[in-house]
């Protein structure tokens, strides 16, 4: 018979475990940043941008002055440095909206000795490149919640400065899932998560983000720990929310329940994307991130030229 034991409510004192990863994260962020930049960069050969110049308020690039041209464009400051005539242009205002959300709780703090990182050191990488990446091929960018739309060149620095204002906010409590609110028509949501929330949470949040016509992608981060359950003889689990620890003396006999119900959890979770035309993929973190990013990418770009996905495998 399996020993098992869950500790009662008396022992489920909250302590500062939270704030204390979400400083941590704050310290590890530089590096992140860095991490982020290179996955972009392997990917971005290949990548042909949309970025071009146009009716807009953002600066792009300054390029030399054309005879005929409204002398008004002309940016006499830039021109004074030079020999030449300089025109400031603006950024094409046709640029697809993207809106990031990455799961900075609790469990993503996990890591086994099989993996590359932690699923919220791979998660904050890769969404930092993804947003690298939109941003270089000329489209804005955006944390769900936090910022507004950015084309910005340092849009790496400016989103991970937002993350770190965030997290030593007084009372900050990381969620789980991104805030249940419909997304604007013809924009795209990324959602990269561990999605180890109840279906029924991430399929309201879901439908909600995509009930005027938002279209969107799940990234499912996973340890290949929590796919094998590698576990055997007496073992303890702890809750990385609570001071909750399960102690099991035979570990081994619980591995076919739960592939059963970590199968039954993704399925339901892939069929609530599928039912609102988004796509869904599972990224494990003993996997290079810019595998995870090229599909993303090749998904968004799907999504901007069809309005609609296939579904990632």
């Amino acid at each position: 018979m399996v020993d098992a034991r869950l500790l009662d409510e008396d022992e489920l004192r909250a302590d500062g475990r939270h704030e204390l990863g979400a400083l941590d994260l704050a310290r590890r962020l530089p590096s992140l940043i860095v991490a982020a930049k290179d996955v972009a960069a392997t990917v971005m050969y290949g990548v042909h941008g949309r970025r071009r110049a146009g009716v807009g308020e953002t600066f792009w690039q300054f390029r030399p002055f054309v005879m005929g041209e409204d002398t008004g464009r002309i940016d006499w400051r830039r021109s004074a440095r030079d020999d030449k005539v300089y025109v400031r242009e603006r950024e094409w205002e046709a640029a697809h909206t993207v809106w990031l959300w990455i799961d900075r709780s609790p469990s993503m703090a996990y890591v086994s000795t099989l993996a590359m990182q932690s699923k919220i050191d791979r998660a904050v990488t890769l969404g930092l490149a993804t947003a690298d990446l939109l941003v270089r091929g000329g489209e804005r960018v955006g944390l769900t919640g936090l910022t507004r739309a950015l084309a910005s060149r340092n849009i790496v620095e400016r989103l991970a400065e937002s993350m770190v204002q965030e997290t030593i906010r007084p009372g900050y409590a990381p969620a789980e899932l991104p805030a249940a609110i419909a997304l604007a028509p013809r924009t795209q949501a990324v959602i990269v998560s561990d999605l180890l929330s109840e279906p029924a949470k991430i399929a309201e949040t879901i439908h909600a983000m995509s009930s005027r016509g938002a279209l969107g992608h799940v990234v499912m981060i996973a340890d290949p720990v929590e796919e094998t359950f590698p576990f055997s003889g007496h073992t303890e689990f702890l809750d990385v929310d609570s001071n909750a620890t399960l102690r099991v003396g035979e570990a081994e006999s619980f591995k076919a329940d739960y592939i059963k119900r970590l199968a039954i959890h993704r399925d339901s979770i892939r069929s609530v994307c599928m039912s609102r035309g988004w796509s869904f993929a599972i990224h494990r973190t003993d996997r290079p991130a810019s595998e995870a990013l090229l599909a993303l990418r090749m998904q968004i770009e799907a999504g901007q030229s069809s309005g609609s996905y296939r579904e990632a495998v």
